[in-house]
């Protein structure tokens, strides 16, 4: 009988120091390490308004003071700051707001900003030949950006390359502080 309850002393000891010792994290734990937003996805990010209509709040939550109201499906913005339901976006004239995450898409746009129509080359080099004009203030999506600052666009059913810092939606810098 004392064999048995010094073993049953010995066990609870174990057991103790086990649970002590440092445990293997569950997965679904390492997963909120792994991911340093709620999207885990990186911050700051771009993409575009999903909608014609979506409304700009100057807090997360429906509850939150209505800031204005975008009318541009396809509107490139930059995600400064997330929730799990929402996003703080930068849009192109450097408006702060936040969206709920439904009226974001993550297909990449961009915006001609300047007041003057912009060159779409064939090639990424300043002499190539033109294959379109992006007009002031006109959407054309992202296909790429090549290391030496020249992106790809899709205008319509044009495409060329452009020089990044001629558009807007490119910088990987957060746009608006």
């Amino acid at each position: 009988m004392a064999r048995r309850k010094a073993g049953v002393v010995v066990g609870l000891v174990v057991l103790a120091l086990a649970g002590a010792m440092p445990q293997p994290l569950l997965a679904a734990e390492k997963e909120k390490l792994d991911r340093p937003t709620p999207s885990g996805l990186p911050v700051p990010r771009y993409v575009s308004l999903k909608f014609d209509v979506v409304n700009a709040r100057s807090a997360p939550g429906d509850d939150s003071r209505l800031l204005w109201v975008y009318r541009a499906k396809g509107l490139p913005v930059q995600v400064v700051a997330e929730t799990s339901e929402w996003r703080r976006i930068c849009d192109p004239e450097r408006g702060l707001a936040w969206v709920h995450r439904r009226t974001t898409d993550g297909r990449r746009m961009v915006m001609r900003l300047k007041p003057q129509p912009l060159a779409m080359m064939a090639s990424p080099k300043p002499d190539a030949r033109v294959t379109a004009y992006l007009a002031p203030r006109a959407l054309a999506d992202l296909d790429r950006c090549n290391k030496d600052g020249w992106c790809k666009l899709k205008a319509g059913r044009k495409d060329g390359w452009v020089l990044a810092v001629d558009v807007w939606g490119t910088a990987e810098e957060p746009q608006c502080r």
